[in-house]
């Protein structure tokens, strides 16, 4: 690295955030509980996110699902396969229409599996009004990258990754503001 781009790179970084009200993204996509895990597997690819909030009827957070969740399970379901039954490799009738099926067709079933039996069923998370610091050292005490935040009554509100808070961070100190009512 060149001393020029080394001195532009040097120097103290700032938070521009109070607390985790600052930091978080408000409305968080989320996942319903009772979701199939082709549901959430189709959320998270579609909306670009690693992990999502698994949530209750009431909203309220109750595990999180991720891209790795999914995998362990597909991979956990397809050591489990049983060999195909002979009658696969033979050709059948549709006993709805009383047609043949082709050779090497076969009626496949959709795997109903939901969120709930797969989620990590544990959150972290914190109260809006969480100083910055406390999300930060809670996110690495728990080796998480992201946190929950949620109202007085359990409510989702909103998420905090480890992206939110890069996000925040700034070169130049955070402005002071003078005390109110003084003259």
């Amino acid at each position: 690295m060149t001393r020029a781009k080394q001195s532009q790179v040097s120097g103290r970084i700032y938070l521009a955030a109070e607390t985790a009200a600052d930091l978080m993204q408000e409305n968080p996509i989320s996942i319903n509980e009772n979701a199939t895990i082709k549901e959430a597997a189709a959320i998270l690819l579609d909306r670009g996110i690693s992990a999502a909030p698994v949530i209750n009827e009431a909203g309220r957070p109750v595990g999180v699902i991720s891209r790795s969740d999914i995998v362990l399970y597909e991979r956990e379901k397809g050591e489990r396969l049983s060999p195909p039954a002979d009658y696969f490799t033979e050709d059948t009738v549709d006993v709805a229409t009383g047609k043949a099926v082709p050779f090497g067709f076969h009626v496949e079933y959709p795997d109903a599996t939901t969120v709930r039996e797969i989620m990590t069923p544990v959150i972290y998370a914190v109260a809006p009004d969480t100083s910055a610091m406390q999300v930060i050292q809670e996110m690495l005490h728990r080796h998480v990258h992201r946190l929950f935040v949620i109202d007085a009554s359990g409510v989702l509100v909103g998420v905090i990754s480890t992206l939110d808070i890069l996000r925040r961070l700034r070169r130049e100190p955070p402005e002071t503001h003078p005390a109110q009512g003084t003259s």
